[in-house]
């Protein structure tokens, strides 16, 4: 019940959310959720599981032991055509970063953009965030199978290997 309480409170005092807001209101702090905001202004929330989190903790870790001229980076904000966006992991480079900085959400995808699948998600769902972040000028976008398997795409489809980090496995071992 003070979840909703809190989304209606927060729809009250501005027409659109924003993702400023979000980050600033105190009650969504420390939920055990990750947030979205979709097109019709609302807060999508997914409940975090273990493996999830360690299957993006790998990956960030894994892009940034191979690719030492940017960031990885855990759920980054992007701002798309449909609202605010989160992938759970980015990697920019060492410039887009910069150009970046103190910013509560990117107005453009990182390079690369990482989505980690759970049981739950659609196809048609990830589809739709693969466009956006390509539509918001990602190089790149992944998927990462509940099991580990990686599936990598650029604007033109499928990939057999990422092109931005050829030597990142098809598979990650937890």
């Amino acid at each position: 019940m003070r979840l909703k309480q809190t989304v209606v409170s927060l729809m009250l005092v501005r027409d659109k959310l924003t993702w400023e807001d979000v980050c600033s209101d105190p009650s969504l702090r420390d939920l055990p959720f990750k947030i979205e905001l979709n097109r019709l202004n609302q807060l999508v929330m997914s409940p975090a599981h273990p493996r999830h989190s360690r299957l993006q903790s790998k990956i960030a870790r894994i892009l940034g032991d191979l690719l030492d001229n940017g960031k990885a980076i855990v759920e980054l904000a992007i701002e798309t055509a449909d609202s605010t966006k989160v992938p759970d992991v980015g990697w920019a480079s060492n410039a887009t970063v910069a150009r970046r900085s103190g910013e509560p959400s990117w107005q453009s995808a990182p390079e690369n953009c990482v989505e980690v699948l759970s049981p739950a998600n659609t196809a048609e769902e990830m589809e739709k965030k693969r466009v956006l972040y390509f539509e918001r000028g990602a190089r790149e976008v992944w998927f990462c199978s509940w099991d580990g398997n990686m599936t990598f795409y650029d604007p033109s489809g499928k990939l057999k290997n990422s092109k931005l980090c050829s030597m990142f496995p098809d598979s990650i071992v937890l």
